[in-house]
């Protein structure tokens, strides 16, 4: 695994999409930070004290003022991030804790050796595969069931949050879809750009607050329709 700090890391940027996540983003952004000097979190309309929170973090901070959808923060910290003078590498985090900075570290180490575009987390490897939730397992395993782009890739967790992308991907990418259905938006920018992607194994930290967030398995499945029907409409 990559143990570099903070030195060795500042070409790389971590997008954190953020909308009412007063109570834990202060405490995300300063543990990433110690590795990853280079935080922008996108607070996304929020209600509460995210943005005061960043800021006390020491993170980079963009706002919308409305709400847009985690699709559209991404793609402004994504915007952002590309702008920053020697940025060449990008993560997509999210900002309720449920990512560890040891994958990201892990992630990063492999996309600057390999021929790969992109490095997306994945649920189903190993002991990982276990400790994920049942129902959120169904949600995960029908989703990639039903999406014959994603098996085509040969991804097993098309909806993991967790990526890693390089100056190519994130020069071409252009989410047009502003919620949750932004997952199968990459998936098929992925197919259509032919950015080469990998999977990494990775654990979530399933606590309380994290699930509190979770997506049912009726979200799941509407997050696919919608992915399928943009899919179709770009054709």
């Amino acid at each position: 695994m990559q143990t570099a700090g903070p030195s060795a890391n500042t070409d790389v940027w971590l997008v954190v999409p953020v909308y009412n996540e007063g109570q834990v983003i202060r405490s995300v952004v300063t543990q990433a930070r110690r590795v990853f000097p280079n935080v922008v979190c996108v607070d996304d309309g929020s209600k509460d004290d995210s943005a005061e929170e960043i800021r006390a973090a020491g993170a980079h901070l963009v706002r919308h003022p409305v709400n847009l959808g985690q699709g559209a923060a991404i793609q402004t910290g994504v915007e952002y991030a590309r702008a920053q003078p020697g940025a060449r590498f990008f993560v997509t985090f999210d900002a309720d804790g449920q990512h560890r900075v040891e994958d990201v570290q892990a992630m990063v180490g492999r996309i600057r050796t390999e021929p790969v575009d992109m490095i997306v987390g994945t649920r189903f490897a190993g002991q990982a595969a276990t400790e994920v939730p049942l129902l959120k397992r169904i949600v995960l395993r029908t989703v990639v069931m039903l999406s014959p782009r994603t098996r085509r890739l040969g991804l097993s967790d098309a909806h993991n949050g967790l990526r890693v992308f390089d100056r190519r991907v994130a020069d071409e990418l252009d989410l047009t879809m502003n919620g949750m259905s932004h997952a199968s938006e990459f998936i098929r920018l992925v197919d259509r750009h032919r950015w080469r992607i990998a999977e990494q194994p990775v654990t979530i930290i399933y606590s309380e607050y994290s699930m509190a967030k979770g997506q049912s398995l009726i979200n799941g499945v509407n997050i696919l329709f919608d992915g399928l029907v943009q899919g179709r409409l770009r054709r």
